[in-house]
Formats: structure tokens, C-alpha cells, sequence
């Protein structure tokens, strides 16, 4: 057959895709189609070519592709020219590994094949080194070829153990292979067996998890226990930690973008909150009804009780981040979590001054 007319026969073929289903094909061409899938149908050129007419350029494209990486190896189909939804292809021979393991026995040697099948995939950049059986063919000479190929690329998300080949062998076939992998890779067997039963407890979670409906009033019962705006108490603590912290984290970004010395921008910063919280305590002394016990909030650990010392290393929201461009800065200090060294003996010193003052 002269394919120089293969351009006009792939404008006399349509496929279409289906949702969870092989393509839809209307063939007007002389071409004899071999098979299809979802995505793609095979057509006959020669004796020893064939052309694959895909539904979409994307499936197109990406078969190509992936046939492209293992043009160097035996285990796949060689190449002969493509158009936006057709590639044109050797046709693979032999019998489909799903044929034969219904009639003959998994060996060692052919476990030993579809492993390195495995390595080859790692070896060329396929994302998902698996395959169902379908898709392998034996050769006369006990070599393996695959096909259909377009989905072991480009994948957000796969299986970390060949899932699809060993789900396809069948529980008795699966159980020969993996019994030859132990015996022939005990560390690789080791880690697919790690894989296979975190995926069964991932399944036992799921069947508890999605059937059952969660029961809101209970929910929003104790869900109470986190307000924390009903007590205005309660409220003003939170709200002065918070205003504490954004203040504190934003002046401190300021300063530095400034060049400013750390140590001083946290000097400052202790100087100016102790200022507020004197005047607010002068304001509001304790016995009235106001908020003189308020000292810190949940999270915070304390507005009072966790002033950070002059020379602080750490603040929240820049965590690891070394101050390079910081003038004075010694040694490039870090901040995150707004933790800072000597903590305890510079609250413990500030306190002490605090009560000699109530004293008097």
C-alpha cells in the first residue's frame, strides 16, 4: 500500500473521545483499523507500519513524546513521522503478556523482564513506572515491547510501586511476581510491600471517613470553646496580643529594610510597649473594673510575660531570614517566632523593677 496518500486518508477518519470509554471512530479511508482505546485508534499501513489517529493533539503530542525517550532502548516501537493527531509507528508483534499468562506460567526470567521493563521507564523519565499487561507483548525471542504509552508522562500524581502491573497480573500472578522480586530484589520488594499496605490503610481511613455525615450541632456546640469575642475581658486580651504582634513584626521588617541595628529596633520596640502597657495600667488600676490583670493571651504567652530581650534573635514571619543589608547588624542575626535568647532573665529583671514600683 502507498502511504504517500496518508495525508488524505487521516481527513477521512474521525475520532472522537468518550468519557470513561474507547474513542468513537468513523473510518472512510481504505485503512483496516487494528484496534482502539481511549485514546486512540490503530490503523494498518504495511505489514510493518502502522498509524495511530488520536481524538486530541494533548494525547497525541504526549504519546510521541514519551515513544521519543526510549527511541534508544528494544522496548519500544520505532518511530516514523507524526501529524497534529495521527503518528505513524512499527507495528509490535507478538503476543500481549494478558493473552499468555492465561495459558503459561510466570517465570522467574520473565519477573526478571518486566523489572527491568520498570528500569527502563526510571531510566528514560517516565513519572509513572507501571503498565498493565495488555500493554506488554512478548517477542519470539522473550524480549518485551510496549504500547500506548501516553500516560506514563506528565503526571501530578502517581502510584509509587508499579500498582496498574501488579493489580493487571491478578492475585495469583501477583503474588509469583512479588515472590520473585523478594527474591531477586529484597529491598525493592521490601518498599512495594511498604507502599501496598500504606495504601490499604489509607483505604480503611477513606470508608470511614466519606460515608459518614458529620454532626453539626455537636460541632457548633463545641466549637463554643473557641470564641473568644463573648467575654470582653477575654476580647481585650486577645485583641492587645494581636495588635502587639503585628506591630512589633511590622516595625521590626521596617527597621531593618533601613539598615537599622536589630538590637536597637528591639530596644525600641520593649521601650515603646512597656511605655503603653504603664500608661494603660495608671489608667485602669488593679480592683476597678478594668483589665489590669491583662497581661497576654493564648498563643502569645504572655504580652507581658513574653517581652523579648534587647538583642532578641527570632521574629515571627521572617523565619531564616538573615538580616544582610542591616547596619550594625552582628553577624547577620536571624528572626522567627519572635522567641529571643535570655527571655526569661530579661522578663524576671523587668518584673522585679515593675514591683519595687507598686511597692512604693
Amino acid at each position: 500500500m502507498n502511504i504517500q496518500n496518508l495525508e488524505q486518508w487521516m481527513k477521512k477518519i474521525k475520532v472522537t473521545n468518550k468519557v470513561n470509554a474507547d474513542v468513537e471512530v468513523v473510518n472512510n479511508s481504505p485503512l483496516l483499523m487494528m484496534g482502539k482505546g481511549r485514546q486512540g485508534a490503530v490503523f494498518q499501513l504495511t505489514n510493518d507500519m502502522c498509524v495511530k489517529v488520536f481524538g486530541n493533539t494533548e494525547d497525541c503530542d504526549r504519546e510521541y513524546y514519551a515513544l521519543s525517550l526510549g527511541q534508544q532502548t528494544a522496548l519500544f516501537p520505532k518511530l516514523y513521522g507524526k501529524g497534529p493527531l495521527y503518528i505513524v509507528m512499527e507495528i509490535i508483534q507478538g503476543v500481549d503478556l494478558r493473552e499468555y499468562l492465561q495459558s503459561q506460567p510466570l517465570t522467574k526470567t520473565l519477573s526478571a523482564r518486566l523489572i527491568e521493563m520498570l528500569i527502563t521507564f526510571k531510566k528514560i523519565g517516565f513519572e509513572r513506572i507501571d503498565h498493565h499487561k495488555r500493554q506488554i507483548y512478548l517477542q519470539p525471542d522473550g524480549s518485551l515491547k510496549v504500547i500506548d504509552v501516553a500516560r506514563t508522562i506528565w503526571r501530578d500524581r502517581v502510584y509509587p510501586y508499579p500498582r496498574k502491573l501488579l493489580t493487571s497480573l491478578g492475585e495469583e500472578n501477583k503474588a509469583i511476581f512479588l515472590s520473585h522480586v523478594q527474591e531477586m530484589a529484597p529491598e525493592l520488594y521490601a518498599e512495594w510491600l511498604h507502599y501496598i499496605h500504606m495504601e490499604e490503610i489509607s483505604r480503611q481511613i477513606t470508608t470511614v471517613l466519606l460515608p459518614q455525615e458529620p454532626d453539626k450541632d455537636k460541632i457548633k456546640n463545641l466549637s463554643n470553646t473557641l470564641l473568644t469575642t463573648a467575654e470582653e475581658k477575654n476580647y481585650v486580651t486577645k485583641l492587645q496580643g494581636l495588635v502587639h504582634k503585628v506591630f512589633k513584626e511590622e516595625w521590626v521588617k521596617t527597621m531593618l529594610a533601613r539598615g537599622v541595628d536589630p538590637e536597637k529596633v528591639m530596644a525600641k520596640i520593649d521601650e515603646h510597649w512597656d511605655q503603653l502597657e504603664q500608661n494603660f495600667d495608671e489608667r485602669h488600676p488593679e480592683g476597678e473594673n478594668s483589665y489590669a490583670g491583662v497581661r497576654g493571651f493564648e498563643g502569645d504567652r504572655g504580652i507581658r510575660g513574653d517581652r523579648e530581650p534587647r538583642g532578641g534573635k527570632h521574629f515571627e514571619g521572617d523565619r531564616g531570614r538573615r538580616s544582610k543589608g542591616a547596619k550594625g547588624a552582628k553577624g547577620g542575626r536571624h528572626f522567627a517566632g519572635d522567641r529571643y535568647e535570655n527571655r526569661d532573665r530579661h522578663d524576671e529583671k523587668r518584673d522585679k523593677k515593675k514591683d519595687k514600683k507598686k511597692g512604693r
